[in-house]
Order: C-alpha cells, then sequence, then structure tokens
C-alpha cells in the first residue's frame, strides 16, 4: 500500500472539494444565499462567534479568513465593520462560488486561491485578525505547520479566531445503533478516508477524489499554535453543535458532551 505522504493527503483533499463543489451549489440554500448576500449588511455568523469576534475587535480591522469555503463568512465579516477582507482556499471550484455571491454583494472582498502551506508572500504578516470557522483543522495532516504558516499572516499583535467542533466529538458515530458509545480513540492517529463527495447532510452515492480527516487533540492544538508564537488569551468550550444536523442528538442531555469550542490566540 501507497504511503500516504502530507503532500499526497492535502492534494487529495484538494481534488475531493472540488469534486464536491457542485453538490453544495445544488440545493435550496444556494438560490437564498445568492439574494441574501445583496444586502450590506449581510451576516451568517451565530451568535457565539460573533461574540468573539466583538470581543478580538474586527471594525476597522484587515482580516484573513483562512478555508473560505463559498466567501458567505469572509462577506459576513463586512456586516462587523472590517475594512478589508481575504478569503484563503484551495479549492477553485469553491472560490468560482465564493466570487458570484460577492459580485452580488456591495463589499469586494478579495479570494486567493492557495493551500494554506504555499501562501503567496503579499498575505505575509498582512492581517489584523486571522479567522478559521467549523471544518478546517481537520483536513490539516501536521497542525502545528499548520499554525506557523496561519501566524505568518498576522501582524504582531494580531489575532487568530478559531471556532471549531471539538475533537471528543470525533470519537462518535452518529449514524451508528448507538451513538453515544465510542467508536474510536480520542488519540487516534490515522485519519478517516472517504471516496464519497464531501457533503454536510447525508451521503451522495458516487466515487470521488479520495478525501483525508485528520483528528487532533486540544492539546495539539494548543501545543501547535503557542509554538507559532501565538498566545492563548480566549479559550471556551461549548454544548451546542456546529456541525450537520445529525449531530444535534448530542445536545441538551443530562451528561453533555463538549460540542465545539472558541479559541483565541495573539501573535507574540
Amino acid at each position: 500500500m501507497e504511503m500516504l505522504t502530507k503532500e499526497k493527503a492535502i492534494a487529495s483533499n484538494r481534488d475531493a472539494w472540488n469534486d464536491s463543489a457542485r453538490h453544495h451549489k445544488d440545493n435550496p440554500e444556494w438560490p437564498s444565499l445568492l439574494k441574501a448576500v445583496t444586502l450590506g449588511d449581510f451576516c451568517c455568523i451565530d451568535d457565539t462567534l460573533l461574540g468573539v469576534l466583538e470581543q478580538v475587535g474586527v471594525d476597522g480591522k484587515d482580516v484573513v479568513q483562512l478555508g473560505c469555503n463559498n466567501g458567505r463568512e469572509s462577506l459576513s465579516l463586512f456586516a462587523l465593520g472590517a475594512r478589508s477582507v481575504v478569503g484563503v482556499d484551495q479549492s477553485a471550484a469553491f472560490l468560482d462560488q465564493a466570487r458570484e455571491l460577492a459580485s452580488r454583494s456591495p463589499h469586494a472582498p478579495e479570494f486567493v486561491e492557495a493551500d494554506i502551506h504555499h501562501l503567496p508572500s503579499e498575505l505575509h504578516h498582512r492581517f489584523d485578525v486571522a479567522l478559521i470557522t467549523i471544518g478546517v483543522l481537520g483536513w490539516m495532516p501536521d497542525i502545528g505547520e499548520f499554525f506557523r504558516h496561519v501566524a505568518r499572516t498576522l501582524k504582531p499583535g494580531g489575532a487568530l479566531v478559531v471556532y471549531e467542533t471539538h475533537p471528543f466529538l470525533e470519537m462518535f458515530d452518529p449514524e451508528s445503533d448507538d451513538p453515544f458509545r465510542p467508536v474510536t480513540s480520542y488519540f487516534r492517529r490515522e485519519p478517516f478516508v472517504q471516496d464519497q463527495p464531501i457533503v454536510y447532510e447525508g451521503k451522495v452515492e458516487q466515487q470521488s477524489a479520495t478525501s483525508y480527516w485528520f483528528v487532533h487533540t486540544l492539546s495539539e492544538m494548543f501545543t501547535g499554535a503557542i509554538e507559532a508564537g501565538l498566545q492563548i488569551s480566549h479559550f471556551k468550550e461549548y454544548p451546542h453543535s456546529n456541525r450537520e444536523e445529525i449531530y444535534d442528538q448530542y445536545q441538551q442531555r443530562e451528561a453533555q458532551l463538549p460540542l465545539c469550542f472558541t479559541w483565541v490566540g495573539v501573535k507574540c
């Protein structure tokens, strides 16, 4: 069996996301989104992340979103007063969607096609705030290296804001007969592998480029961030899910699991 290298995983994940883009656009939410972004105060960011971004301060700031997908959250940052917004993603197909949304918007974000590990130098040391939202960290084979590249985008004193699913949740399979029984280790080393399109709800029974989802413990994330020169100034865990609807079953339990978290790292 061919060894999975970091480079192969990143390239294959890019192909998988490009394969999946049409499935994300082919749903009833897309026409609604095209209409919604025409409003100057369009914002699809939930209250949890809004609170953290307001605490950090986005008004008048230069912001980069790393792993921006179709750009809807990047566009939302203007409603918080961002001076400029750059969205970065390695999927050309999703950036096509981002640019289509931006063409309907009164705002003018910039979208850059790049793998985070090979960011163009003009993005270095440029931003006051960097944003990472759900579904980014798991695509990164080496979380420490990832945060080194993230930190490079920030000005001294700039802040990285992360809003992600809790890695503890990766231990469970929401589609199993007993969704509350752990089925994999919190300290799992090998990635989850999928050969079907990446969609948020249900499954698409088609062959796709292989995708690799890597599980990183909280300690690995924090260690990687600290070693990249980011000082953790905020960390909070939450009982609500910010994942697909099938994960809602883990909410509002007497014995509640941690389902997502926010944290902020300030560049030293």
